[in-house]
């Protein structure tokens, strides 16, 4: 029985990466003609949202999101969520319509085909220079000042001991909050470690549940209020976490 689950698992993980690249080739003449310029960025992400519903339907994952409070199309927002999983990227796609630019790893713009698009759309980061970490607060806000939202996983990257729940949360996205006086978006993401963790012997189909929250105004918010603001959305986040999974045990 442990065999027939690695043989699954090992062909189940290479499907993802094909199911990565057939949209990507059969989109590929829009997907370049509208990363030539910055003003054709939504339609560049409307593709991109095609490519992630393609990956999480083919890999047989389904969703449900709960909303506390919808977003308004054409206003910026800061949104952010825990992080757990590559099919992070795909489900905050797919759930949100108003066109975003992610920050994330500039270590995602080496995997072949995704990493041309990616290094081109996102605004990268090395976490280890600190001058890379400037240069994106100033990429963030010519991206805000075009009427676009920001997406940032604030804890940094997925923490190597899986056990973790929630990690701490860096400051960006929220010091990039208060400076543009931009609503926060949180969300929580309940199954994406168990549906596809970084380990590669693991994993299934199956549901993958969301909670968006009510927005965090940051009107008339101020660079002290930083701290707070970290500490809020944290401590939402972590309970919405513990609530998903006190709910799967009673189920």
């Amino acid at each position: 029985m442990r065999a027939l689950k690695i043989i699954f698992w090992v062909l189940w993980r290479v499907w993802f990466y094909i199911l990565m690249a057939i949209p990507i080739l059969v989109m590929f003449p829009f997907l370049v003609a509208s990363i030539l310029r910055e003003s054709s960025y939504p339609y560049f992400f409307k593709m991109a949202r095609i490519w992630a519903k393609c990956i999480l339907f083919g890999m047989g994952f389904r969703y449900t999101v709960e909303r506390d409070q919808e977003m308004e199309i054409g206003k910026s927002y800061m949104i952010v969520a825990n992080h757990t999983s590559m099919t992070d990227i795909m489900l905050m796609l797919a759930i949100t319509k108003n066109p975003f630019v992610f920050v994330g790893k500039k270590e995602l713009s080496k995997i072949p085909l995704f990493g041309f698009f990616y290094k081109r759309t996102c605004i990268l980061v090395d976490r280890g220079s600190t001058k890379s970490r400037m240069e994106v607060f100033d990429r963030a806000q010519k991206r805000i000042k075009q009427g676009l939202s920001i997406c940032i996983f604030p804890e940094g990257g997925v923490p190597d001991d899986e056990s973790i729940v929630l990690d701490s949360f860096k400051d960006g996205a929220f010091r990039l909050a208060v400076e543009h006086q931009i609503p926060i978006v949180p969300m929580t993401f309940a199954d994406n470690k168990e549906r596809f963790s970084y380990t590669f012997l693991s994993g299934s189909p199956g549901l993958m549940r969301v909670k968006l929250h009510h927005h965090v105004e940051t009107k008339n918010k101020v660079e002290a209020d930083r701290k707070q603001l970290k500490e809020q959305l944290w401590n939402l986040i972590y309970q919405q976490l513990l609530k998903f999974e006190a709910s799967k045990i009673k189920n």
